[in-house]
């Protein structure tokens, strides 16, 4: 899944505000700023983290490492350009 840092981490890459997020992912921004604010993973909907994830990838986040132990971001420049076309 996803940690609360990773999203964080994401939404800083791609310069998007909660608002932002929640536009591109269908979940409430109120939701989303909840979520980054736990620990480790969200305790949340497994379905509401999915669709989070998927709106990040779709931008070209790719999410690494164990989300517990060693969570990270990085931003796949050419996805993300692909995907604006």
């Amino acid at each position: 899944m996803v940690s609360s840092s990773q999203i964080k981490a994401a939404r800083a890459m791609l310069g998007w505000s909660a608002i932002d997020l929640a536009d591109y992912s269908g979940v409430g921004s109120a939701s989303i700023k909840r979520y980054e604010i736990q620990k480790g993973i969200p305790s949340a909907n497994t379905s509401v983290l999915l669709k989070i994830k998927t709106a990040l990838e779709k931008q070209g986040i790719e999410f690494t490492g164990d989300p517990l132990i060693n969570p990270g971001v990085t931003l796949n420049i050419e996805k993300r350009v692909q995907s604006d076309d």
